[in-house]
């Protein structure tokens, strides 16, 4: 009869070599469109900085990957066939700072893609689609720099681009009397035209 040896813990001791993936070792980057009129608001606020919101930005996730089925049927039996790949949304969740300014800014880029007050807004996909990248950082510092001098940068394990995103929900911040100990967030829901993985390290910062 077959059978499968025992496992041991030094045995899978001995398989974790990279000491595994900590998913709070991350950084997103979002790249705004040139077509997005950040100061659109009527308190002229919207200022997105993109180094300070790698820090704010305090959640997101790496994408799924979907290939739907088609089922045809035969003679009492299905035959099941892939079919389109599709992309689910995408979402980040930022910590909201006391001059409101990424909070600002994703309001901004959803008021260009339709106002408040009317239907207006723009109409070319190219004007208010922008780009994201998700960066998986390893524990390990990168070995890039010269052997003389110490390195300090988070080594990039993997990484993931987001082709032609926009938002369709900047979400509720919840305010009580009786918060305390905490600070505001906010999530933004995106829709993603397609993802795919990057070389890491390709394009970073």
């Amino acid at each position: 009869m077959a059978a499968i040896p025992q496992r041991t813990i030094s045995q899978f001791k001995s398989k974790l070599v990279g000491g595994g993936v900590r998913p709070n070792l991350f950084e997103v980057q979002v790249n705004f469109p040139d077509g997005v009129n950040l100061g659109i608001q009527q308190d002229g606020g919207g200022e997105f900085d993109g180094d300070r919101f790698r820090f704010l930005c305090k959640a997101s996730s790496l994408p799924a990957s979907n290939v739907a089925n088609i089922d045809i049927p035969f003679r009492g039996r299905v035959l099941k066939v892939a079919g389109d790949r599709t992309f689910d949304p995408w979402s980040v969740t930022v910590i909201n700072d006391e001059d409101f300014g990424h909070r600002r800014a994703f309001e901004a880029w959803a008021q260009n893609i339709a106002q408040y007050g009317d239907s207006s807004g723009l109409t070319d996909p190219s004007s208010y689609m922008g780009q994201a990248t998700v960066y998986q950082l390893g524990r390990n510092v990168a070995t890039t720099q010269a052997s003389n001098s110490p390195a300090t940068d988070s080594k990039i394990i993997a990484q993931y681009k987001f082709v032609d995103i926009f938002p369709t929900t900047v979400g509720a911040i919840d305010l009580s009397y009786e918060t305390e100990n905490t600070l505001e967030e906010f999530t933004v829901d995106f829709q993603v035209q397609y993802y795919y993985p990057e070389k890491a390290g390709s394009g970073a910062w």
